[in-house]
């Protein structure tokens, strides 16, 4: 990164993705202050106590409140925005929160960041934005369409997206869950077995984010290409990484789940740029006098192939025990060895 003794503020920055970025940068010279922005005093108080670092400054509110935003973003040079709504089931018994927290409070950090002239602003999306069939989904992609519209108008702070699937091990994730069953000798509980995802590290995440970070220009949307598999095949892999024979259960597909994730749309493949192990979709930066754009079409979109699940580099069940014997959560819980840095 070119950059150097800059304040940097993360919300939702006590997640596993907060938890990445200081792990990545704490003790480095790039930010001479993390700022961690959340409404959960409990993990607020479980990181100040685990880092002990004055370098890290803490914030409570809710993205949801723009004036206990606005006091956040104050001297910032630039946000990481990774405050969501995130579990699929919850968001589709509660859309409104969904709305509350994933549209609304997009805005509102990315006005807050504009007043104050923060250089840049990086949202952080899902896989479950494209196509939407959920509300968590929908919401998603509403907030890509709020940060886009919003990426027009502001002259000193510029807006970019990341969208990236399923992260491995992350707080409320599948593999977290299957491990715990293993664990205590319970069947492990799949919903369908050939549904697939994305699967990538928080360490990928945080290099999709910095790639934006370092390469994006105002409006555009970034995604990683990340190897995918079956649900089946990583229940699979859970079983011959612990050593311990438990049944696979199929309880069939939760609310608002998909077969597959599509991470671009073939509507973003055809104006997409290859950056080699990203795509750089840049936005769409019409105006409103759309009349002029009626007798032309895109050609190319019956041509052009989504980028999901089903169709990216695939791995069987020896490549998916090679991505997850890496996690930390696994190192630690399945080896007993002695992680730096690692949260439960």
């Amino acid at each position: 990164m070119k950059i150097q003794n800059k304040i940097l503020l993360i919300t939702g920055g006590t997640g596993s993705f907060g938890t990445a970025v200081l792990n990545r940068f704490l003790h480095t010279d790039h930010f001479k202050e993390i700022r961690i922005f959340s409404r959960d005093e409990k993990k607020q108080d479980d990181m100040r106590n685990r880092y002990k670092n004055d370098k890290i400054r803490y914030y409570i509110g809710d993205v949801r409140d723009y004036d206990s935003v606005a006091p956040a973003t104050h001297g910032v040079d630039y946000i990481f925005h990774a405050a969501a709504l995130k579990q699929v089931p919850s968001c589709e018994f509660f859309p409104m929160q969904a709305v509350q927290t994933n549209v609304i409070g997009t805005q509102n950090v990315i006005r807050a960041a504009a007043a104050n002239k923060v250089k840049k602003v990086i949202c952080l999306s899902t896989d479950k934005a494209a196509y939407p069939i959920n509300a968590m989904g929908i919401s998603k992609a509403m907030m890509e369409k709020v940060a886009i519209a919003e990426s027009r108008n502001h002259e000193f702070t510029d807006i970019c997206l990341t969208r990236y699937g399923n992260v491995m091990a992350s707080r409320g994730s599948v593999i977290p869950l299957f491990l715990n069953q293993i664990q205590k000798g319970e069947p492990i509980t799949v919903t369908d077995p050939n549904m697939s995802r994305f699967f990538m590290s928080l360490d990928d995440a945080v290099d999709l984010v910095l790639f934006a970070f370092e390469n994006g220009n105002s409006g555009d949307l970034f995604v990683n290409k990340a190897p995918a598999s079956t649900i089946g095949n990583l229940a699979q892999a859970m079983i011959e990484i612990t050593g311990k024979q438990v049944p696979i259960t199929v309880i069939g597909t939760r609310h608002g789940e998909k077969l597959y994730e599509t991470l671009c749309t073939r509507e973003e493949m055809i104006k997409a740029e290859d950056m080699g192990d990203f795509y750089r979709v840049p936005a769409d930066n019409r105006d409103l006098n759309y009349a002029k754009y009626f007798s032309e079409g895109e050609q190319d979109v019956s041509k052009i192939e989504d980028y999901h699940s089903h169709n990216a580099e695939q791995q069987g069940v020896e490549g998916l025990i090679n991505l997850i014997s890496k996690l930390p959560l696994i190192r630690k819980e399945v080896f007993g060895e002695e992680v730096e840095d690692y949260v439960q």
